[in-house]
């Protein structure tokens, strides 16, 4: 099947429920999209246990067990799953020698192996390799030594760039390829300059630098390689779609997101635990700026806040939204109160919100089988598989392009 049959596949379950992607739940009441299709009873029925088990990932499965769950919301479940069900690649991680990897953190380093892996076919027909926003130069001094060709890096922080490089190519003289370049630009902005015989490689390439390596890749007629992450990292109201296949579907900058969310126990950042903890604060320091008579929407009550701070609980991130607002220090009487209100809401906010975040990986599927439509659409031959286990990151969603089927890398089945 083609990049555009899949997407049309990813389409005519995604369409009829963008009401649900574009309305995240801010409040303990049912949105109007849960309402109307009669789905509140059974969601806010869930005991603690499905609850814990649905927010893991379990949620497709809950549905399929229950014969109270609501038939259109099974069907949902079931068409999520087909449609963001991907093959592996048959291929194998390189070795790559651990002094190449001083410093490196170890998921950094598994997905370098993996990635490195899976280019050897397309980097031999490569003049020269293009690391769109490579970051500290890891990929990019390992792609040239291990392929012996011509590596480019486009990022707009020459100073990390050069500490990358520096690093990388201090390796007691190791280094022996062709060498690595790096061009300081705002590729956000600037035109991304590729060539017809370059590889451009884009590893967790954010937001709208994802589609901006597409387009320039299709206007060139290179080969691509691009892993995607940070959907909602646009300076858009909202990502329009690249390819005639997408049908003009536009996702709005808020709720691009829902695609960065991942059901496991273990984040990327914190755990699962944690990370509802950190809403819960959240939502508790919304209740709070509000009892000070402040106007605060859904993530306003962040604005200026690192989100992280969240983590460190509620005590600490009201006192220092206090501080930074120039509000009285808040009491204990109102922690407590704020926070009990908070947990209760959370009860109910977590079950109704379980559709939605059903839908995060169709969200995420969609902009990658767009992506490759708009290639295939070029005359590309185009693969989607999944890249990494997802210990490694749940960012996993690999696009592979060239203008010769044979030098895609294998994929294993679905």
């Amino acid at each position: 099947m083609g990049q555009r049959e899949e997407l049309a596949r990813v389409l005519e379950v995604l369409e009829p429920v963008l009401d649900i992607v574009d309305t995240p739940v801010d409040t303990p009441a049912p949105p109007a999209w849960c309402s109307q299709r009669g789905w509140s009873e059974f969601l806010l029925g869930l005991g603690d246990e499905e609850l814990s088990a649905s927010e893991r990932g379990g949620f497709a499965a809950q549905l399929a067990d229950s014969a109270d769950a609501p038939p259109d919301l099974r069907e949902l479940a079931a068409g999520v799953s087909r449609c963001t069900r991907l093959p592996s690649l048959g291929t194998s991680a390189l070795v790559v020698p651990e002094v190449a990897l001083r410093g490196v953190a170890a998921r950094k380093r598994g997905q370098l192996a993996v990635l490195l892996g899976a280019l050897p076919t397309l980097a031999a027909h490569a003049e020269r390799i293009v690391d769109v926003g490579g970051g500290r130069g890891h990929f990019a001094c390992l792609a040239a030594e291990l392929f012996q060709r011509r590596v480019l890096i486009l990022d707009r922080d020459a100073s990390l760039l050069m500490s990358g490089i520096d690093r990388s190519a201090a390796l007691a003289g190791q280094t022996t390829g062709p060498g690595v370049e790096f061009v300081e630009v705002d590729i956000g902005q600037q035109p991304l300059e590729l060539q017809t015989h370059d590889l451009a490689v884009g590893l967790h390439a954010c937001g709208e630098l994802g589609d901006r390596l597409i387009a320039a890749a299709g206007a060139a007629g290179c080969d691509v390689a691009l892993v995607s992450c940070c959907f909602q990292k646009t300076a858009s109201s909202t990502r329009p779609a690249l390819s005639r296949a997408a049908r003009g579907l536009e996702i709005r900058r808020g709720a691009l997101g829902l695609a960065n969310l991942a059901a496991r126990d273990d984040g990327v950042e914190a755990s699962l635990a944690d990370n509802l903890r950190a809403r819960e604060a959240r939502l508790a320091l919304r209740y709070l700026l509000r009892g000070r008579g402040l106007e605060v929407g859904a993530g306003e009550e962040m604005r200026g806040v690192n989100r992280r701070r969240a983590q460190s609980g509620l005590g600490d991130l009201a006192a220092h939204v206090c501080a930074l607002r120039r509000l009285p220090s808040p009491t204990p009487a109102e922690l407590r109160s704020c926070a009990d209100e908070a947990q209760r809401a959370s009860a109910v906010m977590r079950r109704l919100t379980l559709p939605r975040h059903l839908l995060s990986r169709l969200v995420e599927i969609a902009i990658v089988r767009d992506r490759a439509a708009a290639l295939e659409e070029r005359g590309r031959a185009v693969a989607v598989a999944q890249l990494f286990e997802e210990q490694l990151t749940p960012r996993n969603t690999v696009l592979f392009a060239s203008e010769d089927p044979a030098r895609l890398p294998p994929l294993c089945g679905e």
